[in-house]
């Protein structure tokens, strides 16, 4: 039982020591929209979402009325580019919410904090003076992502998230957690066909099932609730795995040594998915 224990230190100290935890006063969820403009040509342009209502978390539309709800920062660019957007009349009534994004040099912007839910994308060409908008776009995810082609008649827009590399990356982190959890079986030293077999399609189907659901909550509500159910999901994933080994497997190994294994594979894989989380940020 050496070798466990020792297993199992290694996976706390993986846990507690190897990634570096960071507090924030603002650790609330922060949904966003990244846009990237093709057809540019290397032209500098400025970009911003106009939003079907007057405003989103921080930000909102000015009101001539009231000289305080104008909100100009050095950031933003040119002021003069920035009262353009100001005076421009969106023909559906869309708000400009006194926010965009210069770009030289680049043809991608983001609005990282609550974007608007619906909203059209407006482009400005400040060696023309041109605006340029597109049809009406909606957030489909938690990190939207958007490509705004440039034609004759306005803007082209379709989603653009990276689907294959989120299947990728969701095939390497199952086949990597099995391939942990069937490790610590190893340095359990269990026997017999049957235990390896029934340790493996345990293992693959709650894998399986935990990466696809985190996946999923991960592309819809964010890290934050991600972080949350990977730990709640984790406790049930190890009653899962302890009650079907203690039940198909109690016969010819000790109960307490199954469910010893379940929390231990399960720490470990845990850990492994911290890690990675940390090491190669995208894979999640």
């Amino acid at each position: 039982m050496k070798k466990t224990l020792l297993a199992f230190l290694a996976c706390l100290f993986a846990a507690v020591f190897v990634l570096p935890l960071t507090v924030s006063a603002d650790m609330g969820p922060k949904p966003s929209v990244t846009v990237t403009v093709e057809g540019a040509d290397g032209r500098d342009f400025y970009g911003t979402l106009l939003s079907e209502r007057d405003s989103t978390g921080p930000q909102s539309a000015y009101d001539p009325a009231d000289a305080d709800t104008y909100h100009y920062y050095d950031g933003y660019g040119d002021e003069e580019v920035f009262r353009q957007f100001i005076e421009y009349e969106d023909p559906d009534g869309y708000y400009f919410l006194q926010i965009c994004w210069p770009c030289e040099g680049t043809d991608t912007f983001a609005w990282t904090y609550y974007p608007p839910q619906r909203f059209k994308i407006l482009l400005y060409f400040p060696d023309t003076g041109e605006f340029v908008s597109s049809g009406v776009c909606e957030r489909y995810a938690f990190d939207s992502y958007f490509t705004a082609s440039l034609t004759g008649e306005g803007l082209a827009v379709r989603t653009s998230y990276d689907y294959r590399w989120e299947l990728i990356s969701l095939v390497a982190r199952i086949l990597l957690t099995i391939a942990a959890e069937l490790l610590v079986a190893l340095l359990f030293r269990f026997r017999g066909k049957r235990t390896y077999r029934t340790l493996i399609w345990v293992n693959v189907v709650t894998q399986v099932l935990l990466n696809v659901s985190l996946n999923l909550i991960n592309f819809y509500s964010g890290q934050m609730a991600f972080t949350f159910f990977y730990v709640l999901l984790e406790l049930v994933v190890f009653a899962v795995e302890g009650g079907v080994l203690a039940l198909t497997l109690g016969e010819k190994q000790k109960v307490r040594k199954l469910w010893l294994y379940a929390f231990i594979a399960n720490a470990c894989s845990f850990a492994l998915g911290l890690a990675l989380a940390h090491w190669i940020p995208g894979i999640f």
